[in-house]
């Protein structure tokens, strides 16, 4: 269900993704990131060892709890990701933006015709009930995936899609970029999103771990940063 795929991942989903940097504004104002390289060797090391690493997975284990219908494992993966947020810049954009994403497809369900023909899937609010709020993007975004038929691994790669267009766009505006130049570092990502997608996809639960560190530190020094285009 492509047209599906595209929606979720649309970064024109009312979501509120645009508002957040994930640091990357206090990045360019200590001139850490500074042009078009910097910003995409960033990009590159977080999907190899970072956080999107981290949540794309917590995203796959939330897709395979729904198709399983494994409540009690759906509710630890989300407290889980709530605890492997290191500052509160990050876990408040994860809960705003997972919980208006549930808000969103529970509007949807309604009038959605293409729904999982495939599963015996329960009502959607039913899963809303049982992980009440907050609930995590990455959680938010699994149980959307199943409900609308999508394919294990096109949404992982539609997940990690959103996350370096929303970067990259919060990029051409801070450093500046002009548009082309983004798009050329979309195009530039595209490998190792593909990498990426395949690597998570094999990954146990004694595997999920990364190193944040840099990440940590911009989102902690963002939150009282004098000047901001960003939310904090």
């Amino acid at each position: 269900m492509i047209l599906n795929l595209l929606q979720l991942s649309s970064p024109a989903l009312p979501l509120g993704a645009y508002s957040y940097s994930e640091g990357l504004e206090t990045l360019v104002e200590n001139h850490i990131i500074t042009d078009h390289q910097s910003l995409l060797q960033w990009l590159i090391q977080d999907l190899k060892f970072g956080a999107i690493r981290l949540e794309a997975a917590v995203m796959v284990r939330a897709y395979r709890c729904v198709v399983n219908q494994d409540f009690n494992q759906f509710i630890y993966w989300n407290q889980w990701s709530t605890a492997t947020k290191e500052t509160a810049e990050l876990r408040q954009q994860s809960w705003q933006m997972g919980n208006t994403l549930i808000q969103l497809l529970v509007h949807l369900e309604a009038v959605k015709t293409t729904a999982n023909q495939n599963l015996e899937l329960p009502p959607l609010k039913n899963w809303v009930e049982q992980v009440g709020k907050p609930c995590n993007y990455a959680i938010a975004f699994g149980l959307g995936a199943v409900y609308w038929n999508l394919d294990l691994k096109n949404a992982l790669l539609g997940y990690l899609y959103s996350w370096a267009t929303n970067l990259i766009n919060a990029g051409v505006k801070l450093i500046p970029l002009g548009q082309t130049m983004g798009q050329t570092l979309l195009l530039q990502l595209h490998p190792e999103i593909e990498l990426t997608a395949t690597a998570i996809l094999e990954l146990k639960d004694e595997d999920l771990v990364s190193c944040n560190w840099g990440l940590a530190l911009a989102s902690m020094a963002h939150e009282t940063q004098y000047s901001r285009l960003f939310r904090s």
